[in-house]
């Protein structure tokens, strides 16, 4: 007569099975996790600003406060060309510039957004390919970029404002409107209809949800809404950056992995960082520290500026306003008053209620990049 099996050699095989398989799925899973960060790192380009800077800079930020200049550029390279609009090539400028400044105890933000035509005193830099650029007494912001890649225009941000640009990031055309296409889209609004034939973008005035397309067009609008310079499009890109903010805080990224995989692998591919950034670790540790800081811990300023002398179709920094909004930053204090009262109520609507920045004027031509 057989003896049938012990239940309790029954529950030993049972037990074991599932210890098997429970680690055969750690080790599946630890494999997929290792593909995802050598894939997400992979992603990341990145530009080593304090090598090519060296010393002669501000000091660095202490206290825990840190700056970031943040830029989009509007290369027409690869696959921004169909987005971007104009002449494709590989030549870029920074098409969005903004000093980002978080305070010492990290609950807070002001982010300042530079006018790309603001003509400034650009230093001699060395390009990308490690060729000289002679400095320039009165340049646009943005040309320095143009001639001297990512570590120009931080060394021309850093002679504007006096402050250490202590981390750069860099978003391209292309991943910006993957980006929200990653995230479901955007809801924004505007008070005036926008019609613009450069960007694409026809909207009605109110409330709208754009894909990624249309909230690339969104940013870039220029022509279509204010007076035509860029501080109507400062506006329209300061709404979105909230609206991002917004729409991510929804969206419930932390509770589904195929949505947060989709939004950091375009995430990553769009970006180019400095050196100190360029790595998921570096990122996540970024986004934890400023996992405190939303919208409503938001003070978004457009530099106060006037129309230069030596060109109606140039703005300078406005004085003092100007140099009291870095030198505050500089001592963690915030936006001061003085730069927030003479903001524009809504610099893309010139109705008489709601009158253009600093008396700045359309820009007769725009410049060859819109």
């Amino acid at each position: 007569m057989t003896d049938e099996p012990k239940p309790r050699s029954r529950r030993r095989r049972v037990l074991r099975i599932a210890v098997f398989s429970a680690v055969g799925l750690l080790l599946i899973g630890a494999g997929a996790a290792g593909y995802a960060y050598w894939k997400l790192n992979g992603n990341i380009r990145s530009v080593d600003i304090d090598n090519q800077l060296g010393t002669g800079r501000p000091p660095a930020s202490v206290g825990g406060a840190f700056n970031l200049l943040v830029l989009g550029s509007d290369s027409r390279a690869g696959a921004n060309g169909s987005l971007a609009g104009g002449a494709v090539g590989d030549g870029a400028r920074s098409d969005t510039a903004m000093v980002v400044h978080v305070n010492r105890e990290h609950s807070a933000a002001s982010v300042v957004s530079i006018p790309r035509d603001t003509l400034v005193a650009r230093p001699a830099c060395t390009s990308p390919e490690g060729d000289p650029v002679a400095a320039a007494r009165s340049a646009m912001f943005n040309s320095a970029y143009e001639v001297g890649g990512p570590a120009c225009a931080v060394k021309t941000a850093e002679k504007l404002t006096g402050l250490r640009m202590d981390h750069f990031v860099e978003i391209d055309f292309a991943g910006f409107a993957k980006l929200v296409d990653a995230i479901g889209g955007v809801d924004v609004t505007t008070t005036v209809a926008i019609s613009d034939q450069d960007s694409g973008l026809h909207l009605a005035p109110g409330h709208h949800h754009l894909a990624g397309a249309e909230a690339l067009a969104f940013v870039r609008t220029r022509h279509g809404v204010g007076n035509g310079s860029d501080l109507g499009r400062i506006e329209l890109q300061q709404q979105m950056v909230r609206s991002i903010m917004e729409q991510v805080g929804t969206v419930g990224v932390t509770s589904n992995p195929a949505r947060m995989w989709s939004l950091a692998d375009k995430l990553t591919s769009a970006m180019t960082t400095d050196s100190d950034l360029a790595s998921v670790s570096a990122l996540v540790g970024l986004a934890n520290t400023l996992k405190g800081i939303g919208p409503a811990q938001l003070t978004m300023v457009t530099l106060p500026v006037v129309t230069a002398p030596v060109d109606p179709n140039r703005v300078v920094p406005r004085t003092p306003q100007a140099g009291l909004l870095w030198a505050s930053l500089q001592a963690d204090t915030g936006v001061p008053e003085a730069v927030v009262s003479v903001q524009p109520s809504n610099p893309a609507d010139t109705t008489p209620s709601a009158p253009a920045a600093s008396g700045v004027r359309a820009p007769a031509g725009g410049g060859p990049r819109e």
